[in-house]
């Protein structure tokens, strides 16, 4: 009987010590934690309470909470890569912007919040170039944690008056390109896990007059995505694609504005961050592979 009674308190004693050392440890991060907001709050304050700033704010906070990954964005020094680019990197995240253009590669890069982002010149239609940047890229960032092929040009025109050498060029860049960057990606990735997003469009789900080659290379990306996010989903790689619609762009530079707006639910052209939202969100999301997700202010709803 005293020998059950002394188990019984010894049991108590163990208890009181785990419950004393998870509160400690509760109080230490959530101390640590209101200090760091704190300091933001204060910085806020002393940029008189600005929207922009803050938010920039809010998204470093959040930052010291997500495990820093060295992002790769291939297009990245324009348009939605940019964006991307600009978003990963206040996210805390290292970014390896890559273009054809190098010194808007390394201009951007530079330009992005945090230090110790990459600039490099890639064109992603000709598979050597793909090689020497994740060459380049392994030897001096280490392991890929993010893809995001953002890379694409549009030559568009009815299918009769299209050029051999322009529907090449459509296909080789938006398509075989990032299948080419996923294939080095993936060297990187196969040990330690990652995500891969890549851009597509909505006329690569839905069609377009006087898009014919560019929206086969679109539903082609969206085909390989998913087909992708089959084989490597055991290797915890997730592979997805976001689908723009009409987004501020140069590649919608030519359109008649008015006329476009009036086929979009919404009622506007959307912006580069608002797809850069959209890329994040399936980049932090471990449970989501395979999927298209459409980022067109309800366009596709249209007839």
């Amino acid at each position: 009987m005293h020998l059950y009674i002394a188990l019984i308190s010894l049991n108590k004693v163990f208890e009181l010590i785990l419950i004393y050392r998870y509160s400690l440890y509760t109080d230490i991060y959530t101390h640590s934690v209101w200090l760091h907001l704190s300091a933001h709050r204060a910085q806020c304050n002393q940029h008189g309470g600005t929207r922009s700033f803050c938010t920039t704010s809010s998204h470093l906070a959040t930052a010291t909470i997500v495990m820093s990954r060295l992002a790769v964005v291939f297009g990245g020094s324009r348009g939605i890569g940019r964006a991307v680019s600009q978003l990963l990197a206040q996210r805390g995240h290292r970014v390896v912007v890559l273009s054809r253009n190098k010194e808007a590669a390394q201009a951007t890069a530079e330009s992005l919040h945090g230090e110790k982002h990459l600039g490099l010149s890639c064109d992603v239609s000709k598979e050597e170039n793909v090689q020497k940047a994740f060459e380049t890229i392994s030897k001096t960032c280490g392991t890929v944690g993010y893809l995001v092929n953002a890379a694409g040009i549009n030559r568009d025109a009815l299918l009769l008056r299209s050029k051999s050498e322009d529907m090449l060029s459509v296909l080789h860049t938006n398509l075989l390109g990032s299948i080419l960057t996923c294939r080095g990606a993936l060297r990187s990735m196969l040990s330690h896990g990652g995500a891969i997003v890549n851009i597509g469009s909505v006329v690569g789900v839905k069609g377009n007059s006087g898009q014919c080659v560019y929206s086969a290379s679109k539903a082609g990306l969206e085909g390989f995505t998913c087909s992708l996010a089959k084989e490597v989903a055991t290797r915890n790689i997730q592979v997805n694609l976001v689908a723009p619609g009409f987004i501020r762009t140069d590649m919608t530079a030519g359109l008649e504005k008015e006329e476009a707006v009036r086929r979009i639910p919404l009622g506007r052209f959307g912006e580069p961050a608002e797809v850069a939202q959209a890329v994040l969100f399936l980049l932090e999301s471990p449970y989501i592979t395979g999927q298209v997700l459409l980022v067109d202010g309800g366009l596709q709803l249209a007839s």
